[in-house]
């Protein structure tokens, strides 16, 4: 029941987590969810993938460090508490959540150095930004 998430340690630099991306597309394989998280020297880029098998041979190939591990992944019903629920129930068992991100979406969230540059440089390319009023109606 358990799903593979691939965790790569990159340096906190520009184009780091681009090439991440570049070398599973590159490899044909498909990144079904994601989560950065960084430091002032190194960022943690965790990933599942359609394979990860696969995935973990291209990265390691490209020359990333990669470890591989079990997660648990589950469907939440969309309604307010949902998490709440969930979480609570691993915590009253005294199980720490180590961390949580989000699978199957095309709406993803980008924090840039320069969120302005950031906005105009994405507002004319091939994606649709989106609005905090159409996030409320999803």
């Amino acid at each position: 029941m358990n799903v593979q998430q691939l965790s790569v340690f990159v340096e906190n630099k520009t184009g780091r987590i681009s090439e991440v991306s570049s070398v599973l597309g590159a490899e044909g394989v498909n990144i079904r969810g994601f989560s950065v998280s960084d430091t002032a020297d190194y960022g943690i880029v965790r990933l599942v993938v359609d394979d990860p098998g696969k995935g973990l041979g291209a990265l390691r190939e490209a020359g990333f460090t990669v470890k591989p591990s079990d997660v648990i992944c589950i469907r939440l019903p969309d309604a307010p508490g949902s998490l709440a629920s969930v979480l609570q129930a691993v915590s009253s068992a005294g199980v720490n959540v180590e961390y949580v991100y989000s699978l199957i979406s095309t709406f993803v969230v980008i924090n840039a150095e320069d969120i302005d540059v950031a906005t105009r440089l994405l507002a004319s390319g091939p994606v649709e930004l989106v609005t905090q009023e159409e996030i409320a109606r999803l």
